[in-house]
């Protein structure tokens, strides 16, 4: 006997076979995701805090006022688009999002009008989705993380 087409079973099997592999590789490849999106953020913690050190030695007055003070400008690096950080993790004034996650930074002058300390977190833009760590650091370079909740200064550093 000569068969030309699979039977209604056997379609039924092989899809049932497909399902349970999705179920078994999504939750991991979910997983995945999350982890890449965390290791950027912190990436891009550590790239804005050596922005920070050079835009401190380099223009006297202290820390950058925003993270857009870091990005690219159209004339060149001045104070208030040095070109230390790419225009997607400078954003628009204070906070930018990339890869899953928002950063939001946050200094203020002192009397003199010197910026002398800066605070940076970056939280998940979906919790649980895009990441499930949040991080913390500031002029001391020092990253620091929580999980399920914001990082402060208090929490345990990053790497430990």
């Amino acid at each position: 006997m000569k068969r030309d087409a699979f039977s209604l079973i056997e379609l039924l099997i092989v899809i049932a076979i497909i399902l349970v592999i999705a179920m078994i590789a999504i939750p991991n490849l979910i997983r995945s995701r999350i982890s890449a999106n965390e290791a950027s953020a912190v990436g891009s913690l550590r790239t804005i805090n050596e922005g920070e050190r050079v835009y401190f030695s380099t223009y006297n007055t202290g820390y950058s006022p925003n993270l857009q003070s870091l990005g690219p400008g159209s004339d060149g690096p001045t104070a208030s688009a040095a070109g230390l950080i790419d225009s997607v993790l400078a954003g628009t004034g204070s906070t930018s999002t990339k890869n899953g996650y928002t950063f939001t930074y946050s200094s203020k002058p002192d009397t003199a009008g010197r910026y002398n300390v800066y605070t940076l977190t970056a939280a998940p833009s979906k919790p649980g989705t895009t990441g499930v760590k949040y991080y913390y650091t500031d002029q001391t370079s020092t990253i620091r993380q929580s999980s399920g909740r914001q990082a402060g200064a208090s929490d345990t550093p990053y790497g430990q």
